[in-house]
């Protein structure tokens, strides 16, 4: 983090609560850091660092189950606001599945209420889809599999072109082998057999100040690779 010198950072699946996270944890190289956890221990959880404190933070979408389970914060400095979002994935079970098509019907409101707000949105996150064949290594075996289904994959496509987000990295990068998320199973990570379903949404202002990308792989944090932009814009 103080390597990179971003302005923002925003995580997924922090697996914590907020009684876990210490004071060195909750405030790195002086960054300003909320987040949102989910009931449950070991579970879920987002947040958000920034080097300049947010005017508001919003926790949650107005959903009791959803919220449970610390899917979304939402910071705001001046016009913008800034999302960590983790959508459910489904591959667990049927259960799961059907939690996240819910997640997927009722996140369209408050998303929509955004992008119609008339503020500058940026929204970060694990959205647990691979939204077209260039954006998974092996999508023929995998579209009867959760993250690339025909109904996911459809929502995602409401999410750009009926509500009006812009998935920013293709906006810059239009090439195939972009992942960023890799199985831990077998060789997944050395091959490069991975799946890009991390994402920065925003709506259509501030995604024309979008002027670079990379996806991190020198080295490895997880089994997600962090994804970062850069915007002309300040906050």
């Amino acid at each position: 983090m103080s390597q990179s010198n971003a302005d923002i950072f925003c995580l997924q699946e922090l697996k914590a609560q907020e009684k876990d996270i210490v004071d060195d944890i909750r405030h790195i190289a002086d960054y300003h850091s909320v987040f949102h956890c989910a009931t449950r221990p070991g579970y879920s959880g987002v947040g958000i660092y920034s080097k300049r404190e947010p005017d508001d933070v919003i926790k949650g979408v107005g959903f009791e189950d959803i919220d449970a389970e610390g899917r979304y914060i939402e910071a705001r400095f001046n016009n913008l606001s800034v999302i960590s979002v983790y959508v459910p994935s489904g591959s667990s079970s049927e259960e799961r599945l059907k939690f996240k098509f819910s997640f997927q019907e009722r996140f369209a409101e408050p998303l929509q209420a955004l992008i119609q707000s008339g503020r500058d949105v940026v929204i970060c996150g694990d959205w647990n889809v691979a939204h077209k064949e260039i954006d998974l290594k092996n999508w023929r075996p995998n579209r009867k599999n959760s993250g690339f289904l025909p109904e996911e994959r459809e929502w995602f496509d409401s999410v750009l072109n009926t509500l009006g987000y812009v998935d920013v990295f293709r906006q810059l990068n239009a090439n195939p082998d972009q992942y960023t998320w890799w199985s831990n199973r077998g060789q997944a990570w050395s091959n490069n057999v991975g799946w890009r379903i991390d994402y920065q949404l925003c709506s259509p202002g501030i995604a024309k100040t979008a002027k670079w990308e990379e996806i991190y792989k020198a080295a490895r944090f997880s089994d997600h690779a962090p994804l970062t932009i850069d915007y002309d814009f300040i906050i």
